[in-house]
């Protein structure tokens, strides 16, 4: 089960846990009216055939997918792809990750702009929507491999912070302001 925790502002290793103390964990109902944050268990061992992925893929048409894997022995440039990774950036479309094997952490930004830190593992499927400032990174194991899904062809444009004129960046602001409200 995906663990979401607020992160304390220690800037040593990026792959430790980094949790506030005292720790507070959020859970994803609090993560989705924080942060737009969607997230989805999936059998990961057949998610070709799994039938909440299959209606995720049908109602927001996913029409293109590949498959990632980051570790130091699979991923060309490993260090300075880890780097780029963890810069804090937004893209214009939302970013689908579905983890098949290993574990890592997604960081997103909430409506106060603090860190909650995500821990993704096999089987966690989640939603980043447009907009929100996030990053990546390993967790202290090094290894993850993803399923990415993409509405048409893939857009890989990191926008890096502050990229708040970006009218990706003010949907996001006005719908997160709806799920406050809500």
């Amino acid at each position: 089960m995906v663990q979401v925790w607020y992160m304390d502002s220690d800037d040593s290793d990026q792959r430790l846990e980094h949790k506030r103390e005292p720790v507070t964990y959020v859970d994803l109902e609090t993560l989705y009216k924080k942060t737009g944050v969607e997230y989805f268990k999936i059998n990961a061992d057949d998610y070709e055939n799994d039938e909440v992925l299959k209606e995720l893929r049908r109602k927001r048409d996913y029409t293109y997918e590949d498959q990632i894997t980051c570790s130091e022995q699979c991923l060309p440039d490993y260090l300075n792809k880890l780097k780029a990774f963890y810069t804090e950036h937004l893209h214009t479309d939302e970013e689908i990750r579905l983890v098949i094997d290993g574990s890592g952490y997604f960081d997103v930004r909430d409506g106060e702009d603090n860190w909650l830190r995500i821990e993704v593992i096999k089987g966690d499927l989640i939603i980043i929507p447009a907009g929100i400032y996030h990053r990546f990174t390993l967790d202290s194991k090094n290894y993850i491999k993803a399923q990415r899904y993409f509405v048409g062809e893939p857009v890989w444009a990191p926008h890096n912070r502050p990229a708040d004129n970006m009218d990706s960046r003010k949907a996001y602001l006005e719908h997160l302001a709806q799920l406050s409200k809500a």
